[in-house]
C-alpha cells in the first residue's frame, strides 16, 4: 500500500509507527461558515481514507478538530454583534448535520481549540525554554530562522519566502518570517490568562497542541486541503519539532481544491455552494459520487452538468444492486478494487472497477449475484449508503399495470380485476387495448 507523502512529494509504502495501528489528525471546520462543498471534498476524503484503513484490518484512532476561535471567528463575531461561542455552536451543529447526512463516520474526538488552552500554553513554554519563541509585549512569536527544516513540506526555501509571500507586517516581530503563537488580547476580546497575559492562541499552535495531546509526539498521517500546506502545516511542522526534536506527522496527504470556473470555492470570493441546499437536490450518495469519482489529489470543477453525470453514473450502479439476490464476493472478485485504492487512494479507478464488475455480472450471469456483493462491498468501503431508490407514484402504478398484465396471461381473472378496481377507487382508469394496457388519472 502507497500513500503519496507532501513531505517528500513522491509515493512511499505506508509503514504505521506501530504495527496494526494507524493514527490520523486530519484539519476540520473554522466555525465561521456553512459547510461547503469544498470543505466537504476534505472530509469525504479523510473519511474514505479511514474506512479504507479499517478495511484492511487496521486499528484506526482518527482525529478532526474544530477551530473555534482564530481571526476569522472573531471577525464573525464583531460582524454579526454575536458572541463567538453562540456563532460557532451554529456552525458546528450545522456540519454534523451536513456530515451525518453524506454518511461521514464521527471521529474518535471533535477537539475545539478553546478546551486546549492549558496544552496549548504549555508547548508555547517549551518553545520559549528552547530558544525557539520569544515573548513581546503580550504577544509570543516562532523565531523561523532558529529551526533549519523550515520550509520541507512547501519546498520553499527562506529566500523565496521573504521575497514573495504572506508574510505578516508586524513591528514587534523580530523577523519577518516569524509567526504568532499567542496573541494578547485587543478591547473586546475573548482572552484567556497566561504567563504572557491575556491573550488566545494563534492558529498554527492549536493544531500542533491538540494533535500531539491525543496521538503523540509522533503520529501516522495529518491531512488536509492543499491550501493548508503553507502556512499552517508548515508552521505545524516547525513548532512541533522544534519542541520534541522528533518527526511530528511520518505522512501528510492533502486533497485539492472544488474549483468554480477555475477558481477555488471559497466564501471570500462569494463563490461557494452550502451543502445543506445542494442535499435539497440530490441525494447524499450522488454527492458523495461526484466528490469521490476524481482522485483527490486531482482538482474538481464543480457544475450542475457534473453532478447530473454523477447521478446517472450512480443510478447505474444502484440499479444493478437492486436487480436481484447478492451472494458474498470471493477475495479475487475486490482485487483490482483494492490495488486501485492500495495505489494511494485512487478513488477514480476504483470505481471503474466497480463497473467492470457490473459489466461482467450483465455478461456472465453465473456470476450476477457474486458480483452483486462484490459491487455492494466496494461501495460500502467508500461509504456509501446505497439505499433504495425511492419509488414514484407513478412508477408504482406501472409496476401494478405490469403486473395485472402478467397476471391476464395466465387467465387469473379475478385478481387482474382486483387491481383493477383498486386502482379505479384512486382515480387510476385502466384502458386495455390490442397495444397494451394505458392509464389515465381522472
Amino acid at each position: 500500500m502507497v500513500i503519496y507523502n507532501t513531505l517528500t512529494r513522491k509515493k512511499e509504502e505506508f509503514q504505521p509507527v506501530e504495527d496494526g495501528k494507524v493514527k490520523i489528525y486530519f484539519c476540520g471546520m473554522t466555525l465561521q461558515e456553512s459547510p461547503h462543498v469544498g470543505h466537504m471534498r476534505a472530509f469525504i476524503f479523510a473519511d474514505v481514507m479511514r474506512r479504507y484503513f479499517e478495511y484492511k484490518g487496521y486499528e484506526v484512532t482518527y482525529i478532526q478538530n474544530f477551530t473555534d476561535i482564530d481571526d476569522k471567528v472573531i471577525e464573525k463575531s464583531r460582524e454579526e454583534g454575536r458572541d463567538y461561542r453562540v456563532i460557532t455552536q451554529e456552525f458546528e451543529r450545522e456540519y454534523m448535520e451536513v456530515s451525518d447526512a453524506l454518511n461521514i463516520k464521527r471521529p474518535l474526538l471533535f477537539p475545539r481549540a478553546t478546551q486546549h488552552i492549558k496544552e496549548i500554553i504549555e508547548l508555547i513554554q517549551k518553545l520559549e525554554q528552547k530558544g525557539f519563541a520569544y515573548a513581546v509585549g503580550g504577544d509570543v512569536y516562532f523565531r523561523v530562522r532558529a529551526f533549519k527544516d523550515y520550509g520541507k513540506l512547501s519546498w520553499r526555501n527562506i529566500d523565496e519566502l521573504i521575497s514573495g509571500a504572506r508574510v505578516e507586517v508586524d513591528p514587534k516581530k523580530k523577523d519577518p518570517l516569524d509567526f504568532a503563537l499567542w496573541k494578547s488580547a485587543k478591547e473586546g476580546e475573548p482572552y484567556w490568562e497566561s504567563p504572557w497575559g491575556k491573550g488566545r492562541p494563534g492558529w498554527h499552535i492549536e493544531c500542533s497542541a491538540m494533535s500531539m495531546h491525543y496521538l503523540g509526539e509522533t503520529f501516522d498521517i495529518h491531512g488536509g486541503g492543499n491550501d493548508l500546506i503553507f502556512p499552517h502545516h508548515e508552521n505545524e511542522i516547525a513548532q512541533s519539532e522544534a519542541a520534541t526534536g522528533r518527526t511530528f506527522a511520518r505522512y501528510w496527504v492533502h486533497n485539492a481544491m472544488v474549483n468554480i470556473k477555475g477558481d477555488k470555492m471559497s466564501k471570500s470570493l462569494k463563490n461557494f455552494v452550502p451543502v445543506k441546499e445542494l442535499l435539497q437536490k440530490y441525494e447524499p450518495d450522488v454527492i458523495r459520487y461526484f466528490l469521490v469519482s476524481s482522485h483527490y489529489r486531482s482538482p474538481i470543477d464543480y457544475s450542475g452538468e457534473l453532478l447530473e453525470q454523477a447521478k446517472s453514473s450512480y443510478e447505474r450502479i444502484r440499479n444493478f444492486l437492486e436487480r436481484g439476490e447478492e451472494e458474498e464476493p470471493l477475495k479475487e472478485d475486490l482485487s483490482e478494487f483494492e490495488h486501485a485504492m492500495d495505489d494511494d487512494f485512487n478513488t477514480s479507478r476504483a470505481l471503474a472497477a466497480v463497473f467492470d464488475m457490473i459489466r461482467k455480472g450483465n455478461t456472465e450471469p453465473s456470476l450476477e449475484p457474486r458480483m452483486r456483493g462484490a459491487v455492494r462491498r466496494a461501495m460500502e468501503i467508500l461509504g456509501f449508503r446505497l439505499e433504495r431508490k425511492k419509488l414514484e407514484g407513478k412508477e408504482f402504478i406501472e409496476i401494478l399495470v405490469d403486473v395485472r398484465s402478467e397476471l391476464r396471461k395466465r387467465k387469473e381473472w379475478e385478481l387482474a380485476d382486483l387491481i383493477r378496481e383498486r386502482l379505479k377507487e384512486k382515480g387510476v382508469v385502466l384502458e386495455d387495448t390490442k397495444e397494451g394496457t394505458h392509464w389515465r388519472i381522472e
